[in-house]
């Protein structure tokens, strides 16, 4: 992606010392070290669902790191009229702040977004590539209105591994994400019984046994829908176990290191982004996969890699699906303190 500028000798210094035994890197972590970690979800009370990731924040400073927020918003599309799709659909949108990339260019940036935008689309949202993981529950009413889920991403801080924190924002966003219940209703003219006070000229007709608001028998008639008072936010995104995350592989001759600093990835040859998911009881899948860089990889070097990568993305997916529980936890006994206190 968006790498620092490095002169021949920095770069070869870097390299060395990644080969060296045992391996040095600048802040001291393992090869297959990540930096710490940080995430909570239901950031943006308008959204959703939402998340924001830091990965490396200094803790003394209280600064530093990548940084991704990632926020889930719904809205009805009509079917009928061509403007949504039947049984919904997701967008995937991806801005990074010019402060983030202040030594880049407005063009260089804007095709930065764009790439970004495209991976996180491609992997997550793509129609016919991965149907297994589109939420079953964002049909409103079949062949007539559905929701569009727009998944929007703001990178605020960019200090390396940004694909990786880009999928572990937008994983988390879409695990908070809750779909509004709603409940089908029909309009119809109420059939004409007279009543004996209604036979005078110009009384209407009035049917006393029926309304014209009727939410009986609607699973097959229903012209629109509203949404039932409830407490709770709604129901969670079908599938939300199936979400895939990113590891990304940066890749020396003989080494292989995790999590790299933007001065690493400008000094690496190839980077091998591995997106898998794991649904319980299932095999991993392997969603997608892009390799950047001048080098070459050779095919059972690549097959090495996605193995071996499988193993670290199960780690990195494990810690997550983890913190992404404690934070459910955290926001579920919230939400019933402040429910009993509004009783």
């Amino acid at each position: 992606m968006a790498a620092v500028s490095l002169s021949k000798s920095e770069r070869a210094y870097i390299q060395s010392s990644l080969k060296a035994h045992p391996p040095l890197r600048a802040d001291g972590r393992g090869l297959l070290d990540f930096r710490t970690v940080l995430l909570e979800t239901g950031v943006a009370p308008l959204a959703n669902g939402s998340a924001r990731l830091n990965i490396g924040k200094m803790a003394r400073e209280g600064g530093g790191g990548t940084e991704v927020v990632a926020a889930v918003k719904l809205e009805v599309e009509d079917v009928e009229t061509g403007d949504g799709v039947d049984g919904g659909r997701v967008v995937c949108s991806v801005t990074c702040s010019p402060a983030a990339y202040s030594h880049l260019s407005s063009n260089a940036l804007d095709e930065l977004q764009h790439d970004l935008s495209v991976i996180l689309q491609q992997t997550i949202a793509h129609p016919t590539l991965h149907p297994t993981l589109h939420p079953k529950n964002l049909t409103i009413i079949p062949r007539k209105k559905a929701w569009l889920l727009n998944l929007d991403a703001v990178v605020l801080a960019d200090a390396g591994n940004v694909v990786d924190a880009l999928f572990m924002a937008a994983r988390a966003a879409l695990w908070d994400a809750k779909v509004p219940r709603t409940r089908a209703v029909q309009y119809r003219a109420p059939e004409t019984l007279k009543s004996p006070r209604n036979d005078a000229p110009g009384a209407m007709d009035v049917d006393e046994g029926t309304s014209g608001f009727d939410t009986r028998d609607m699973a097959r008639t229903a012209a629109d829908f509203e949404l039932p008072d409830y407490w709770d936010e709604g129901e969670v995104l079908d599938g939300r176990d199936k979400w895939p995350i990113c590891v990304t592989l940066n890749l020396l001759p003989s080494v292989h290191l995790l999590d790299a600093t933007l001065a690493e990835e400008a000094s690496i040859p190839l980077r091998l982004h591995l997106m898998f998911s794991f649904a319980p009881s299932a095999p991993p899948i392997l969603q997608s996969m892009r390799l950047l860089g001048p080098a070459e990889l050779e095919l059972k070097d690549l097959k090495d890699s996605i193995a071996v990568g499988e193993r670290y993305a199960k780690e990195l997916f494990t810690a997550l699906e983890s913190k992404l529980r404690e934070e459910d936890n955290r926001r579920n006994i919230k939400a019933r303190d402040r429910f009993a206190l509004m009783r």
